[in-house]
């Protein structure tokens, strides 16, 4: 395979420069740099290949402009140019879109061209360009994810533009997606008269961005542009119109609550543009057009072979519980041995499906959390016009799901029980059954981006990691109610393999392999579906537990009912060979269990009960069970092994410690 190299087609007095990415199918090219500094701009092989079968279909309208004219390849690339992206670049960066693929078609047919100017001149011979194209496709391949039936392709984002400069980036951004249309965006501003240096002149104000233009009745200076030794437009007009002259500001802030801010930057044209992401990493500022992705059926078999390969060890039947918990309520809570890889495994799948880290948000629980504000921020008391975001990013990521109903978004809250998760997550768990919005603040009195009311999507997933010791605090019943409780227990044979067999883990081998199941996920998930095959069998189930949990308070809701119902038809549909046992041994567990606590005088005699309800044969479920340490737990006489597991544990340290709770460490 020959690389793209156009190293021989530039000298020391090139002012455009290309060059094939280090990773991925793209092409890295710059602008001059006349201006000042060089600006570097990023599109995708696929995308220059696409721009030469554009040239190709339309050969007889491009013959004749061999020689670059910046206004006649502008035109022409805002005609013909199918790809969004390489459309919004010609009318920006014309003449490095021009050179690069002029040096494309060179490459392509090498040594026959190789003394053209690629600044100047295109080669636009038919045979040429099927060079090009032929020689493109090849090395784009290389690139491309191999599909499979049971697997999705990984994203490969399009980054169209890179920038460390917020202002800079800022510009771009408005023109990439106004610069055709500055004066519809300009007749729905907002106008205020302005003075700046003794000039009048009229400041536009548009959706959430405050001073985002200036109007002029004459042509502007970077002095006369320029107050407190701060230049607060750029000197280049972006627009001129009936003489006037429209100016950008360069008031940008990267970080902070401001109106001109990244954060409104972001949530503002994710929204209008869902087919885009405007993401921050290492620095730079990234404009990335999404892909389609092929939309393949969720598969949990998919996810447990990634996971094998990224060398991460979890039982199936783990996983299993896992999704089928998510797919039922997008609440699920997972408890047990700390260091059991409760939040290792939390974070491997939303590493494995989501498209782009912008979609979850891992966030350590702090101690301290006595209220809402450290995931919905607060009014601003001294600017009543602001809203105080929270550090933690979870606002953003409520209002980036409302904005992308299409993909999945995931909170991860680890240690979730550091603080009392009934002041902090109050919110939450009343908008999870109600689906009303949370307030925030006061309509009309909030100026910077932030809704008065959020509503809490049903693309919002909530994983919850909870370890158990002195200074944590135990969750209440409304709480456990409302979610999927998932124990982790690392069994002797499960300890000895890991030691057997330690290896690296790869979290990299995860990443956004299964994001192309993420619409079937949420299609699953919004399923109400009920269990319906051996109904008879699981409702004699739930009331013979409801009878006797009842005795200590523990019983549950209809709400509770039907969520175990809808727990047993998830779980069949992700894995058709667990018997109906084990779906309802894994519904007691997770729903039924959790709220058991009490001394030991109150829960003896009812896990005397439970216990017998989870094993058949003539039993002495004491003497035989609970006092038998090595009693086979999966034996064949075993109805409910999860269960009877669990209740064994706890009568054990209700007997050894006076009291027992679901929840230990």
């Amino acid at each position: 395979m020959e690389w793209l190299d156009f190293s021989k087609y530039e000298n020391s007095d090139s002012k455009f420069s290309a060059e094939l990415s280090n990773k991925g199918g793209y092409v890295t090219f710059s602008n001059s740099g006349k201006g000042g500094d060089k600006k570097y701009f990023t599109l995708s092989l696929e995308s220059f290949l696409v721009c030469l079968k554009d040239i190709t279909n339309n050969h007889s309208s491009f013959l004749g402009h061999e020689n670059y004219v910046e206004k006649e390849w502008r035109d022409l690339g805002s005609q013909y140019y199918t790809d969004a992206a390489a459309n919004a670049q010609c009318t920006v960066q014309t003449k490095p879109m021009f050179t690069t693929l002029s040096k494309i078609i060179m490459w392509a047919n090498s040594p026959n061209y190789d003394t053209n100017n690629p600044e100047a001149n295109i080669i636009l011979e038919k045979n040429a360009l099927q060079n090009a194209i032929t020689k493109l496709e090849d090395l784009s391949n290389i690139f491309s994810p191999k599909t499979q039936l049971e697997k999705s392709t990984t994203l490969q984002e399009n980054i169209a533009y890179k920038e460390k400069s917020i202002r800079e980036f800022a510009k771009y951004i408005f023109t990439y997606f106004y610069g055709n249309d500055w004066l519809e965006l300009i007749n729905s501003t907002k106008q205020n008269p302005s003075v700046i240096n003794g000039v009048n002149f009229i400041s536009h104000d548009y959706e959430v961005f405050k001073r985002l233009i200036g109007e002029f009745s004459s042509i502007q200076s970077k002095t006369s542009l320029t107050s407190s030794n701060t230049i607060r437009y750029f000197d280049e007009p972006i627009f001129t119109n009936n003489n006037k002259y429209y100016y950008f500001t360069t008031q940008w802030n990267g970080d902070g609550d401001y109106s001109l801010s990244f954060s409104n930057l972001k949530t503002y044209f994710e929204r209008k543009f869902p087919q885009y992401l405007i993401k921050r990493k290492d620095g730079f500022y990234y404009l990335i057009r999404l892909k389609d992705i092929p939309k393949v059926r969720f598969d949990n078999d998919s996810f447990i072979k990634n996971l094998e390969i990224s060398g991460l060890a979890y039982s199936n039947m783990l996983i299993t519980r896992f999704n089928s918990s998510l797919l039922t309520k997008p609440f699920v809570i997972l408890t047990g041995l700390s260091g059991s890889g409760k939040t290792k495994l939390a974070q491997a799948f939303v590493q494995w499906i989501c498209q782009d880290e912008s979609q979850y948000r891992i966030i350590p629980v702090g101690a301290d959390w006595t209220n809402r504000e450290p995931l919905l921020g607060y009014p601003n008391a001294l600017k009543p016009e602001e809203y105080v975001k929270p550090d933690s990013g979870v606002l953003d990521l409520i209002i980036q799901a409302n904005n992308q109903p299409d993909l999945p978004h995931f909170l991860i809250l680890d240690e979730m029980n550091l603080s009392h998760v009934e002041r902090y997550f109050a919110d939450f768990l009343s908008v999870m059954e109600s689906k009303e919005e949370i307030p925030l603040y006061a309509e009309g009195t909030v100026e910077n981006g932030v809704p008065a009311k959020l509503k809490v999507p049903s693309n919002l997933f909530i994983i919850g990691t909870v370890n158990i010791d002195e200074t944590t605090n135990m969750f209440s019943p409304k709480v456990l109610d409302r979610a999927n409780t998932i124990e982790f227990r690392v069994t002797q044979n499960e300890m000895k393999n890991f030691l057997s067999n330690i290896k690296d883990i790869n979290m990299d081998a995860l990443t956004g392999k299964g994001a192309g199941m993420a619409g079937s996920f949420l299609e699953m998930a919004a399923s109400k579906e009920f269990a319906t095959t051996d109904i008879a069998e699981i409702n004699a189930a739930l009331i013979q537990f409801f009878g006797e949990l009842k005795k200590t308070g523990a019983e549950f809701g209809y709400r509770s009912a039907t969520e175990i119902l809808r727990l047993i038809n998830q779980l069949t549909v992700l894995d058709d060979t667990l018997t109906i046992n084990q779906k309802i041994d894994i519904a007691i567990i997770q729903k039924l269990l959790p709220k058991l606590h009490g001394s030991r005088r109150k829960l003896c005699p009812v896990l005397e009960t439970l216990g017998s309800f989870c094993i058949t044969g003539e039993v002495k479920i004491i003497k035989d069970v609970y006092e038998k340490t090595d009693f086979d737990i999966n034996g064949a006489n075993v109805l409910y092994p999860l269960s009877l597991e669990k209740i064994t544990r706890m009568y054990r340290g209700a007997i050894d410690n006076g009291f027992a709770s679901f929840a230990e460490a």
